[in-house]
């Protein structure tokens, strides 16, 4: 896996020394602001994994975590667990607390590689997804999601009968999502094509049930909806 790290001279030292003694981890930079992180991300996809320094000076790990395009899989680094609930709400993969021993930095490298093995198999079998609800995880098939809608640092999973609340932003799930099946159509919204019934001036109209239900278009994404799907003219 492509990794990078986001640390503190000291935490980078360590986490650097680990990463090389790990066959299964190609170490691609290592940074200390939040500019050069976003900045690698934007410039390559291939990025896996991200170990992120919670006490890195001047960096909100939570707000970067929110401002990614593109999200890798993350491991944070701490000096304490008292933001470690707080994090696992952002599904990161581990939370480790200093001093980090290779032992635990193993077990981490071990459930990211978990992680990634199953983003794989999820990226050839578009299927199916796993939602936290209450304390339970509920499976949700990918076709079964009618759209998805923003709530500012949330979006919504809506299907025919549940509405699914997590933590994640919209250019995020569009990463996660395929193209062939959803296509953002607003900032606040993302479409099942296959429902659309009606394409509007502004708006679509989706076949939920026995429903229409009314999405808005905006007008920057208008061009590329259009594109994306089959027009017959005489």
């Amino acid at each position: 896996m492509n990794c990078i790290i986001c640390a503190n001279k000291n935490s980078s030292q360590l986490l650097e020394e680990f990463v090389g003694k790990s066959s299964s981890l190609n170490l691609i930079g290592t940074f200390s602001d939040e500019g050069s992180i976003r900045a690698q991300l934007s410039e390559r996809h291939d990025i896996d994994l991200i170990f992120l320094d919670i006490e890195t000076p001047e960096m909100d790990v939570f707000n970067l975590i929110n401002s990614f395009d593109y999200r890798p899989n993350i491991i944070i680094v701490s000096s304490d667990d008292q933001d470690a609930l707080k994090a696992f709400e952002f599904n990161i993969v581990d939370y480790l607390v200093k001093p980090v021993t290779y032992s635990r930095f193993c077990k981490a490298i071990d459930k990211a590689i978990r992680y990634y093995a199953n983003k794989e198999v999820s990226n050839s079998d578009a299927n199916e997804i796993f939602i936290k609800k209450g304390a339970s995880l509920i499976k949700l098939k990918i076709k079964d999601i009618m759209y998805i809608e923003a709530l500012e640092n949330y979006i919504i999973l809506n299907t025919a009968k549940e509405k699914f609340t997590i933590h994640f932003t919209m250019k995020a799930i569009e990463f996660q999502f395929p193209s062939e099946i959803f296509l953002r159509v607003h900032r606040s919204f993302i479409v099942n094509k296959s429902l659309i019934k009606r394409i509007k001036e502004d708006s679509l109209e989706l076949m939920i049930g026995d429903e229409l239900r009314n999405i808005p278009v905006g007008s920057s994404f208008r061009d590329s909806l259009l594109n994306k799907i089959n027009i017959m003219s005489r």
